[in-house]
């Protein structure tokens, strides 16, 4: 057998073990990928780290509320016995960053990686969270933890031998968000853009955006399997961005009922109107821990898309899916 051939051989069985991929449909190996593990802090405002096996080490997302919490997670990650090669952010709030300097302290050579777009709202924290977070917990470090590694918004990065899809998701639960989808376990780090059966907050009043975003997020990865949030459970994909978006219809069903024209004060939610939201929030979704320390949260979420729906054009699309 001349090279020739043998080359073109080597290259056909090459591509036949590799596989191709459409940049969505899971990617065929030859060995099933370990789940990736992850530290919950404690309730209320619990939230979710995760660490990913890769070739070259271990992948981080997201970095906790406060160091306290990132150095219980440290001590649960340094048990896999491999070196950290990579933190991944995916969005700016005091509750997913707090923890990266503790982070990059444990693990000095692993790059932080965030989107420019995250990046940008983390050094200008245009809504003043950062100074929130820190009169309200005083475990929330002095000063925040930049990346020192920004990548394009909807980019396909290579950290630690992995490949990740990434798509920048705008004016939802927070003013702009990144998610990591895995093609080849379809795998979907989803940060708070869809969690899995806690209280969201809706504190930016940006309701409407978060439903189309939720309808972007299905269109832009349709064969994402296993979906792992900020907070709460992760479990399939489809599952979590369908009840998040129920949740969210009702959720302004509710309040929308309450500041329309004819309600008894027309744009002001009365107390009552206000207890009966929650009650029946709370019945609909019992047992959803709020993904902040906030006792307040759904009165603050029943403000804030209060305000927004009283400004909202009668003629606004939220979705596309059926109401």
């Amino acid at each position: 057998m001349n090279q020739r051939l043998r080359r073109l051989l080597a290259a056909a069985c090459a591509i036949a073990v590799a596989g191709c991929s459409n940049g969505n449909t899971p990617e065929s190996s030859t060995a099933k990928s370990a789940e990736p593990a992850h530290f919950s802090s404690a309730n209320p405002g619990s939230v979710n780290t995760y660490w990913i096996e890769a070739p070259e080490g271990l992948v981080l997302v997201d970095t906790l509320r406060t160091p306290i919490d990132a150095r219980k997670a440290i001590d649960e990650i340094r048990k896999a016995g491999k070196p950290v090669v990579a933190i991944l952010l995916t969005h700016s709030h005091p509750d997913h960053v707090g923890g990266a300097g503790a982070f990059h302290e444990a693990f000095p050579n692993a790059p932080v990686h965030a989107s420019t777009s995250t990046d940008k709202a983390m050094r200008e924290d245009p809504r003043g969270f950062y100074a929130l977070a820190r009169s309200a917990n005083p475990n929330f470090p002095a000063r925040v933890t930049y990346a020192d590694r920004t990548f394009a918004d909807n980019t396909l990065l290579q950290v630690g031998g992995l490949r990740f899809e990434t798509a920048t998701l705008k004016d939802g639960e927070s003013d702009t968000a990144t998610v990591y989808y895995r093609p080849d376990t379809g795998d979907l780090f989803s940060g708070d853009v869809a969690t899995g059966k806690v209280t969201p907050a809706l504190l930016e009043g940006n309701s409407c955006g978060w439903l189309q975003i939720l309808d972007q997020l299905g269109r832009r990865f349709p064969h994402a399997a296993t979906m792992y949030p900020g907070h709460g459970a992760g479990g399939p994909a489809r599952t979590l961005i369908d009840e998040q978006r129920r949740y969210l219809q009702q959720f302004r069903d509710l309040v929308g009922a309450a500041v329309a024209a004819d309600s008894p004060q027309a744009t002001t939610v009365t107390p009552g109107e206000q207890e009966s939201i929650t009650t029946e929030m709370e019945r609909g979704y019992p047992a959803h821990p709020p993904v902040a320390d906030l006792p307040t949260i759904v009165q603050e979420n029943i403000k804030a898309v209060a305000a927004e729906l009283s400004t909202e054009a009668p003629s606004a699309i939220c979705s596309n899916k059926p109401q």
